[in-house]
Order: structure tokens, then sequence, then C-alpha cells
């Protein structure tokens, strides 16, 4: 993984992940999956970027 690459595709500013751009607010990754918490999402705070990764 390159984290000097910015896939302006997917905005992030999650910097405690290890899939973060070092220079802008992108995910490094080429694709990301968004999954849920909830049974019946409702609101934008029930997703999640299932592709975090602690730093």
């Amino acid at each position: 993984m390159d984290l000097n690459y910015a896939n302006h595709a997917i905005r992030c500013n999650v910097e405690n992940c290890a899939n973060h751009c070092c220079c802008g607010d992108y995910c490094s990754l080429n694709n990301i999956t968004v999954g849920t918490h909830e049974a019946n999402p409702t609101m934008d705070q029930c997703t999640d970027c299932q592709s975090f990764r602690k730093k």
C-alpha cells in the first residue's frame, strides 16, 4: 500500500486509519467496503468504513 497515493474518489479525514493518505484528506486504497452495525440503518452514523485499520 502506498500511503502517498491519494484516491480522489474516496475522501477521508480519519487520520488514525492505517489507510489514510499522508498527504491529504483521502484514502490510499483503490476501493473500500462500507457496512452497518445496525439491523435497520436510518442515519449516516449507522454506517461504518469496514476497510478501517488502526494505525
